[in-house]
């Protein structure tokens, strides 16, 4: 499919107007609206992944409407309102291009409006189109308006065209490119960061910087709160997790920043705010690996994985059910916001012995002795391993992960990025290892937990299980030796060169 991009501009509605009888050089723009409008939702990703790749989503009734980064318009017609999953759109254009966004990837309506049309043709004294130019024109509830304007050339006159472009630009009109009008309909709307990113001083101390991060990181889960109840999508609930897993954290790995007294108060309450959480989350990822499990098992196993994805599915209804009653519940309201409220205005923190360092030397000393940490266990991982070792190497890969994206702004970035890469790669090794692992005592435990009734279904299910613990089983013994060789990039002489360099004063 070849779409072909046109001069596209984002322009504020209230200049079409303007251009209605008035002159463009010696030639006469004429304005024509089309007389119905209709509601618009304009739709992303919960992490907007459409408006960073510069693209921008509407469903107008039945139909997609989707402009690229480098303006091309495609639409796609007889599509379900509202469009939830790209992986479930009917075959067509707009599907094709959104083939990057995973099939279980939700989009959500980020704002809603009416959608109308509008055309200008800068025409002659003899009334001759010279060129023309086609107004989406997007307006809120609010009365915010914008319209993206797609620029037609016609053959022999360049000069008008030209003369077209630089009166859009003249009105406020900026290329599609360099705006999006998620920002101009919605000024108030703030954009989702999972990640946020943090500004220290050159000269803060530890004490500062572990406010700081728990900070930014309380806002991002807040921020997923209603995603959660909604059922929108599960990300919500996994970047929940992960933000509240960073903040507890900084509570255990920053030892010494606040007294003992407080960081063990602190390590509950993040706890008790993760406890709820855990099993909706095992359950969502069970339910997302369905068709992997399917895939391990020859088809005449597949009646018993049938009948366990139907109870994990009744089950994960009621664990949504209880997480989405706890979520609103006016204790966990007060508890979040007192949480917030004491990092925003850390006077009541009570500081230990390190909260003074600065958080340069600190955040080194930490870091170097995490990455000797690793090597030590690392270099001990063979075939006969136990599995409690390998999974202990990658808590602590986890634990430099983080420490290492907390401080990163107080470090030389080319450094750093070369030591993430092959981390993350190890990490992912590990956590194929751990999921595998975990995956199998989860379904002994669900074998071990059924009732004694229906005796058929239940041999049909452990004969399914059985055979689906057996092939994960040799797929962690596989992850294993990967592990090792993930270590041995990782730990490469000029990696050990960078962690010294960068962490350690260039020193063995």
């Amino acid at each position: 499919m070849t779409i072909l991009p046109v001069p596209t501009y984002l322009v504020p509605a209230s200049a079409l107007d303007a251009f209605s009888g008035a002159p463009s050089g010696k030639l006469t723009a004429q304005l024509i609206r089309s007389e119905d409008d209709s509601a618009f939702d304009l739709l992303d990703t919960f992490d907007e992944d459409l408006r960073q790749r510069g693209m921008c989503l509407l469903q107008v009734g039945a139909q997609l409407i989707l402009w690229t980064s480098d303006g091309a318009m495609i639409a796609q017609s007889d599509v379900a309102s509202p469009a939830r999953f790209v992986a479930d759109l009917p075959s067509g254009a707009v599907r094709e291009t959104l083939g990057f966004v995973p099939a279980l990837r939700s989009l959500v309506p980020l704002g809603q409006g009416r959608w109308s049309t509008a055309h200008i043709a800068v025409v002659d004294e003899e009334e001759k189109t010279q060129a023309r130019a086609k107004f989406h024109v997007l307006t809120t509830e609010t009365g915010q308006g914008v319209a993206i304007a797609q620029l037609q050339s016609l053959r022999g006159y360049d000069k008008a065209f030209d003369q077209l472009q630089n009166d859009l630009v003249s009105a406020g009109g900026v290329p599609l490119a360099d705006a999006h009008p998620l920002e101009a309909l919605f000024p108030d709307h703030q954009p989702y960061v999972a990640k946020p990113e943090l500004c220290l001083a050159h000269d803060a101390t530890a004490f500062e910087t572990a406010n700081a991060i728990i900070g930014a990181y309380l806002p991002v889960a807040r921020r997923n709160e209603q995603g959660v109840i909604d059922d929108i999508d599960v990300e919500y609930l996994h970047d929940y997790r992960i933000a509240l897993r960073k903040i507890r954290s900084v509570t255990s790995l920053f030892k010494g920043v606040y007294s003992e007294k407080q960081t063990e108060k602190l390590k509950l309450r993040f706890s008790n705010l993760m406890a709820p959480t855990g099993r909706l989350r095992d359950l969502d990822v069970y339910l997302l690996e369905r068709d992997f499990f399917f895939d391990l098992l020859p088809k005449s196993l597949h009646g018993g994985l049938e009948r366990m994805f139907e109870m994990f599915a009744a089950e994960r209804a009621e664990a949504l059910r209880k997480l989405s009653k706890h979520l609103k519940s006016k204790s966990y309201e007060a508890e979040i916001t007192k949480l917030i409220h004491l990092f925003d205005t850390p006077k009541k923190l009570h500081t230990g012995p390190a909260a003074d360092e600065p958080a340069h030397d600190f955040a080194s000393a930490l870091i170097w002795k995490r990455y000797r940490k690793i090597c030590k266990i690392a270099a001990g991982i063979d075939d006969q391993t136990e599995d409690e070792e390998v999974h202990e190497l990658r808590i602590q890969c986890k634990k430099l992960r983080y420490l290492m994206e907390f401080f990163q702004p107080a470090f030389p970035k080319k450094e750093f990025k070369s030591l993430i890469k092959p981390l993350k790669k190890l990490q992912d090794n590990l956590g194929l290892f751990n999921d595998y692992s975990v995956q199998q005592e989860s379904l002994k435990d669900f074998l071990d937990g059924l009732g004694a009734g229906d005796h058929v279904g239940n041999m049909q299910l452990a004969q399914s299980v059985g055979a689906l613990i057996a092939v994960l089983h040799q797929r962690q013994l596989d992850e294993r030796q990967k592990v090792v060789e993930s270590f041995t990039a990782f730990n490469s002489p000029e990696t050990q060169t960078t962690f010294r360099d960068l962490f350690h004063g260039g020193e063995g």
